[in-house]
């Protein structure tokens, strides 16, 4: 996040996720692992965002990972938390907790060193919905703030997507 086009970069993704949620009658909850609450604050510093944020979990432990957002331990113990279906497992969570229309999570290794296995930038982002979890793997590059805000953007443009697919309600 050191860019400054990086952090307008971020605001402007959130205000049009913001803007498309509440269009569409979409409400969005967060899991945060490796960005630690970074895409709900981005989300929050758009006006407009209580009509769609339901809210969202940092889970930045596995501890939390399963006892609060439901992630089975025998996931977390066989391929540890950076992976596309904790990943999933993560957004599902946080749309049941947060009874949100759509649940969105990170979960990552932002360094500066490698983590259970998986390299600096190695970024999962869950999506989640009424139809289903799926998962998105990026390799960034960069320092820790800049991997953190990498895996942010990511995560508002796979919300988007997700927003543009689901159809309006009546």
């Amino acid at each position: 996040m050191s860019n400054p086009h990086h952090t307008v970069n971020l605001h402007h993704l959130a205000e049009e996720a913001v803007t498309e949620a509440i269009r569409r009658g979409q409400t969005v909850a967060t899991a945060e692992s490796l960005t630690a609450g970074m895409v709900a604050a981005v989300l929050a510093d758009t006006p407009g965002a209580s009509g769609m944020l339901q809210g969202g979990v940092v889970s930045y432990q596995n501890t939390v990972k399963a006892n609060v957002l439901g992630v089975p331990w025998e996931l977390l113990d066989s391929v540890g938390a950076v992976d596309g279906r904790v990943a999933e497992a993560m957004a599902e969570g946080a749309r049941r907790v947060c009874g949100a229309d759509i649940g969105v999570s990170t979960t990552g290794v932002a360094g500066p060193e490698p983590h259970g296995g998986k390299d600096v930038g190695s970024v999962y982002i869950g999506v989640a919905t009424a139809a289903g979890a799926t998962s998105f793997g990026y390799s960034f590059d960069g320092n820790r703030p800049e991997i953190r805000g990498q895996a942010c953007a990511a995560a508002l443009e796979r919300l988007l997507e997700a927003l543009a697919s689901v159809s309006y309600r009546a």
